[in-house]
């Protein structure tokens, strides 16, 4: 890590902590739009680590669970440089988006170019500022709208640094999941950066238990790259690799009744769901084609055929997988009592 260190110009000194505004453009009226970037570096040298979360604009767990990990107090005991991007997509976010006014999605944009539409220009910035001086790279994401994630953690497994992160995150899910072109993923693959991609919760919606989980496994990581020191004693959490994920789509259009919620284990040719007429006629059944686990769900009942209902993941040993899941749940419904 190098003594001089500079986001958007602004110089950060061993041992300091300083709040930057990132210019990326202005609003039709003048005024200026920035994406707010805090930067905290230890006094020692070590990794660079950046959390970001709203890439896409309306995903906002993430940005709470950057705003729990800048009050913490572990931080004081920093080594190296961590850059945290709570609102990267500051138009969507501002708009309640996903997308930038020019309806394009940031995480389908990288690495971007200054001379670009407004998505590949914000992109470019996000590259060169941030993505670029790090070591390594965590972001933050949730369902789309009107779909909620079990908390996972989505990964190039094939990279040996990437997937002892992966385990170092401690969620019980992870998918070995194909890296999209014009990702953040992708980009920072292309760079060696190692990158984790979280997902938990939904669109415009706090999960508490999501932050929890999200916030934990963000300090495991730099605890795992020396950034923060190892708690003593520390047990390594059980999760487990899925061995593919497929999402159950509406055979028919009409009114979903659940049977399966997220989380639930479910078995080969078991009824999740119901699709009714208006009248309350049976029009169709979605019946899983597999053993596996439901990490994903559209929460919208009115649907279209085709529409996507349950993402489920196999894994080799699902029963184990589920009371993993449940544990986790119970320790952080408990720790609010505590």
């Amino acid at each position: 890590m190098a003594s001089d260190f500079k986001i958007g110009g602004t110089l950060v000194k061993k041992g300091e902590r300083k709040k930057i505004q990132l210019a990326v453009s202005h609003l039709y009226d003048g005024t200026d739009l920035s994406i707010p970037v805090e930067v905290i570096r230890g006094n020692e040298d070590g990794p660079v680590l950046f959390i970001s979360a709203a890439v896409h604009g309306d995903e906002i767990n993430g940005t709470e669970i950057i705003s729990r990990i800048l009050k913490s107090r572990s931080l004081k005991k920093i080594n190296g440089t961590l850059i945290t991007v709570p609102v990267v997509n500051v138009f969507g976010f501002n708009m309640l988006s996903r997308y930038l006014p020019d309806r394009r999605d940031l995480n389908r944009s990288f690495p971007g170019s200054k001379n670009g539409s407004l998505a590949s220009r914000l992109a470019n910035i996000f590259m060169n500022e941030i993505v670029k001086k790090s070591t390594h790279g965590i972001d933050l994401h949730t369902g789309a709208i009107h779909r909620t994630n079990l908390p996972q953690i989505r990964a190039c497994m094939s990279n040996a640094e990437t997937q002892r992160l992966a385990f170092d995150f401690g969620v019980p899910v992870i998918l070995n999941s194909n890296i999209r072109d014009g990702s953040l993923r992708e980009a920072a693959r292309r760079k060696k950066i190692p990158m984790l991609l979280f997902e938990g919760g939904e669109a415009l919606r706090f999960n508490e238990k999501v932050i929890e989980i999200g916030f934990n496994g963000c300090l495991s990581v730099m605890q795992s790259i020396g950034m923060l020191p190892k708690k003593k004693h520390s047990k390594r959490k059980e999760v487990f690799v899925s061995g593919g994920s497929q999402w159950l789509r509406a055979p028919v259009s009409g009114l979903v009744r659940t049977l399966k919620n997220l989380g639930t284990r479910i078995k080969e040719g078991e009824s999740l769901g119901v699709i009714t007429d208006q009248f309350g006629k049976t029009q169709g059944e979605i019946i899983a084609p597999f053993e596996g686990i439901i990490i994903g769900q559209l929460k919208l009942p009115l649907v279209n055929s085709g529409d996507a209902l349950y993402h489920v993941a196999g894994f080799h040993n699902t029963k184990k997988v589920h009371k993993t899941i449940e544990k986790i749940e119970q320790d952080i419904f408990q720790c609010f009592y505590d």
